[in-house]
């Protein structure tokens, strides 16, 4: 579906009340499908006992969830901006159920690696959709509407060590079948979501382009834009890098370097993930106040003096520094997709799966080559070297501003 562009606000405006039902809908599915990717970096210490997986392994079935659905939810989204596909939602969420059915029955890493792939294509189907449907129900308050569905995404990954000490240690790589029925759920609601979105079509009709619109695109703007959203992309997989760190890694310099358990391990990390969820939440709020470059700015750049001093901390300092640094890193998190959505207006799929899919996706990455390098040299060593990635924020200063965003809306 091409969204409404510049030239045809009307369509955009046409729906100006915010339809809440449909936004904890979609926030609701979307703590679904995120809770059920948070199983497999759960799981990992299971894997690194039962199956003998080694960090380098570990990192390889990290990068194949996130490189599946990060490579796909771009393209998913360029189609679903040309084409009328509401009941792709449930469709896609049925590729994540059998991906859970394959984890808990899994006995091999290459069954793993099947498996996950079934669950990234599911969230490949879900993010760009979803966000699309956040835009279709938000009316006039686009920022809110997004804060609300990337809280719900937000608050499913901070689950994972939630159930690492819930349901895997007690019952193991099985515990992963009990995840089938959050995906039923997350189906039986994506009906509901999708039928809904159908009769939203005739608000938000296709809309092509005029063979000789191209022409009269600005060439030194348009390469401001492409620049300009490169480097968002950029900014954006240094703070997934940093993240993809400490979500698969650090419960790891917990156990070794601090001599906690796998189920100690996870009260640190849900601090972190937890203070992230409130910092996507009131991210937004602040944005409205200090500009949305500026959040994305102070977001990685406040962050870094506290990533740099997390590794000489004494254990009784990680907690408030974990809950301090998730908060502020995440501020920026929902203000990002909105950003892009202004820097690329029309284009809602494909620039929410750039942004939410591909960059942040791209992070998965770096979970390669920072098990590598564990396995290299020592966890310690990694911690070490992921904590000068927040430093990279201050390349935020190069992208436009709010106002030159808004000017350029208007010529």
């Amino acid at each position: 579906m091409a969204a409404p562009t510049e030239k045809t606000p009307s369509l955009a405006s046409s729906q100006q009340k915010t339809i809440y039902s449909i936004l904890f809908a979609i926030s609701f599915v979307h703590l679904l499908n995120d809770s059920m990717q948070a199983v497999i970096p759960a799981i990992f210490p299971i894997l690194e006992e039962s199956m003998g997986l080694t960090f380098t392994q570990l990192g390889w079935i990290a990068f194949t969830l996130n490189i599946t659905s990060s490579v796909m939810q771009p393209v998913i989204g360029w189609y679903t901006d040309r084409t009328t596909s509401p009941y792709l939602l449930p469709f896609g969420m049925m590729a994540s159920l059998i991906g859970m059915l394959g984890i808990a029955f899994a006995d091999s890493f290459h069954l793993i690696i099947i498996s996950v792939i079934g669950i990234g294509l599911g969230s490949a189907v879900f993010h760009p959709e979803g966000s699309r449907v956040a835009y279709m129900a938000a009316g006039n308050r686009r920022g809110l509407a997004q804060s609300i569905y990337q809280v719900g995404g937000n608050s499913g990954s901070s689950l994972a060590p939630v159930m690492t000490a819930l349901v895997f240690v007690p019952l193991g790589q099985f515990g992963a079948v009990w995840f089938t029925s959050l995906a039923a759920v997350a189906i039986f609601v994506l009906f509901y979501v999708s039928g809904w979105y159908s009769r939203q079509l005739i608000h938000f009709p296709r809309v092509k382009k005029q063979s000789g619109e191209k022409k009269a695109i600005d060439k030194k703007r348009k390469n401001q834009v492409i620049g300009a959203m490169a480097l968002l992309v950029f900014l954006v997989f240094a703070r997934s890098w940093y993240f993809s760190g400490i979500g698969n890694y650090y419960q790891f310099y917990l156990i070794d370097d601090y001599g906690l358990s796998i189920r100690q391990a996870q009260i640190y990390l849900f601090v972190f993930m937890a203070s992230g969820v409130l910092g996507t939440f009131f991210g937004g709020p602040i944005a409205d106040r200090l500009g949305k470059r500026n959040m994305i700015f102070w977001s990685m750049v406040g962050t870094a003096p506290l990533a740099l001093l997390l590794p000489h901390v004494g254990l009784w300092a990680v907690i408030p520094l974990f809950f301090v640094i998730g908060f502020i890193l995440n501020t920026s998190f929902s203000v990002t997709v909105v950003y892009a959505q202004e820097l690329v207006p029309g284009r809602i799929g494909m620039v929410s799966g750039l942004i939410v899919g591909l960059a942040f996706g791209m992070g998965a990455l770096g979970s390669v080559v920072l098990g590598k390098i564990a396995d290299l040299t020592s966890i310690s060593n990694t911690m070490l070297l992921i904590s000068f990635l927040p430093l990279l924020g201050l390349l935020t200063v190069m992208l436009p501003t709010d106002n030159t965003l808004e000017k350029w809306s208007k010529e």
